[in-house]
């Protein structure tokens, strides 16, 4: 692990200080090392700094395991980027030890992040993500079995999951009792039940009771954090540790700059011109075809456009062209059409990326009739990463 920080930190993971209580949520398709990179140049840039952890999107436990190439791929890490922090997803007590083991010994990162918040029909159909910890046994023996994989490296494990499947079936205290009691270093709650998916609004109420329950390792908070004073409002409401920053931060890679001078005392950085965000643009794209091609970082450029381009002006028809645009030279030119002197508007803030309706969530047949059954979930680790 490289250079930490040097002064007292707000919050600790493990044995990993942070000088900012803030993390970077892993977010399937977002939080690959071009995007967490641009996030860290600009923190560095604004407040002088890089003072939060950064968590890699989201890989799977069993295709790690197997070396399926695309999921070795999203490990990338950037050379400087120091705490390396991956995330599992994982359904199987011996796939996790093998995975958490094999990132140990292979020094593939220097913290792990255990995914059973996912809301996705696919994932919960099978028994996955924000499904599993229902299972309260098969949930404290796979944190118990990356604990254990881990034990003596330095390595700390955090868990993140949700409320619950549905307002019916709320799970958070369990898990987070469990997970503080096999070893974790530390729990996240997005503070909605899977049935909510991205929908409706957060309730910090249950961030509250899990922190009134937890009290040995910190916990962190995730829900509706769009702006720095939202993340200091949090954590005053509910006595969290420190927040996890998701959709906020869709075309807003700035926003940790906001965080880190938020919680230092220090002045906001001044908010970006519509000039300055077309360099942070061209910036991503770069970095994205650096790490996929040209032609897949164009892809995935696209959607990552729309978010920074939320609430400024911009044509119809730059916008379409921007939607479709295939590589970094057309990049450049179309940027160029922007006006680069537009501040950055009062409407760019607030919710971004998927948010979507609240809905049933698909389980397996009998999933609900033995919360203590052990079994795992038939299937549920056969997926790629990322998906």
């Amino acid at each position: 692990m490289g250079v930490l920080i040097d002064r007292q930190p707000a919050l600790r993971i493990g044995p990993i200080p942070l000088a900012s209580p803030v993390v970077l949520a892993p977010m399937a398709g977002v939080t690959n090392v071009a995007f967490r990179t641009l996030c860290r140049e600009l923190e560095q840039a604004r407040a002088g700094t890089v003072s939060g952890l950064y968590v890699c999107e989201m890989v799977t436990a069993r295709a790690l395991v197997e070396r399926h190439p695309v999921t070795l791929h999203m490990t990338t890490f950037a050379p400087e980027e120091s705490p390396r922090s991956l995330q599992l997803y994982t359904v199987d007590p011996d796939t996790t030890y093998a995975a958490a083991k094999m990132i140990a010994d292979e020094d593939l990162a220097d913290h792990i992040d255990m995914n059973f918040g996912c809301p996705v029909p696919k994932v919960t159909r099978r028994g996955g993500g924000a499904a599993l910890p229902y299972k309260r046994r098969l949930f404290g023996q796979i944190v118990a079995a990356a604990v254990r994989a881990t034990e003596g490296t330095g390595i700390p494990v955090t868990v993140k999951f949700r409320v619950g499947i549905d307002d019916a079936h709320h799970t958070h205290l369990d898990a987070g009792r469990i997970a503080e009691a096999e070893g974790a270093a530390a729990v996240a709650l997005h503070a909605r039940t899977a049935a909510q998916r991205y929908s409706g609004t957060a309730d910090w109420e249950q961030i509250a009771a899990l922190k009134a329950q937890v009290t040995t390792i910190p916990v962190l908070g995730n829900g509706d954090i769009f702006d720095a004073s939202d993340a200091l409002t949090m954590m005053a409401v509910t006595g969290c540790d420190g927040v996890v920053i998701g959709r906020g931060c869709l075309g807003r890679p700035w926003l940790f700059a906001e965080l880190s001078a938020a919680f230092a005392g220090a002045a906001p950085p001044t908010p970006p011109t519509l000039g300055e965000v077309a360099d942070i643009i061209r910036r991503h794209g770069a970095l994205l075809a650096a790490h996929f091609g040209e032609d897949k970082g164009m892809r995935d450029i696209r959607k990552h456009i729309a978010w920074y381009l939320h609430g400024f002006p911009a044509g119809p028809e730059l916008r379409r062209a921007l939607a479709l645009v295939k590589t970094l030279d057309e990049l450049d030119a179309l940027l160029h059409q922007l006006d680069p002197d537009v501040p950055f508007p009062p409407a760019a803030t607030g919710p971004r990326g998927r948010q979507g309706s609240p809905a049933a969530v698909t389980l397996p047949e009998g999933w609900l009739t033995d919360p203590d059954d052990c079994t795992v979930p038939t299937g549920a680790d056969v997926m790629h990463s990322g998906g």
